[in-house]
């Protein structure tokens, strides 16, 4: 996995690596929003970073292992966010991301996912969409 360094742009668009998803992929920080951890998620996704990817998935819904994509991500997009702040159980965010698949065809992935508050972190649980 090639980290981005601290000042470059992170991948989800929200700010310099270094204070934005940067800390939460190495462990150094914990996201306090369900739309900070979908940030991190995309990120780590973009960066090839699986183990990110299966410690804040929950453990109800975690595949036993986690593989890497294979796609190139080249932006995201929120669409809505529902809850997902500090002292809410549960939060919804709407978001879309565009990637591009091995043979080159570019996508548009729609997704409404569903994070829960659980052990005083954030975890990814499920998503709808295309």
């Amino acid at each position: 996995m090639k980290t981005p360094a601290a000042d470059a742009l992170c991948p989800c668009g929200g700010g310099p690596f270094g204070e934005c998803c940067g800390p939460l992929l190495e462990g150094t920080a914990r996201a306090w929003t369900a739309e900070a951890l979908m940030r991190s998620r995309y990120t780590a996704f973009a960066l090839g970073d699986t183990d990110h990817l299966w410690r804040t998935w929950h453990p109800s819904t975690r595949p036993a292992k986690v593989m890497p994509s294979g796609n190139q991500w080249l932006g995201l997009r929120i669409v809505d966010v529902v809850d997902g702040n500090p002292g809410d159980p549960t939060g919804i965010v709407e978001f879309e991301a565009t990637f591009r698949e091995s043979n080159w065809r570019t996508r548009l992935q729609h997704e409404r996912s569903l994070f829960e508050f659980r052990a005083n972190r954030w975890m990814y649980v499920s998503a709808e969409g295309s």
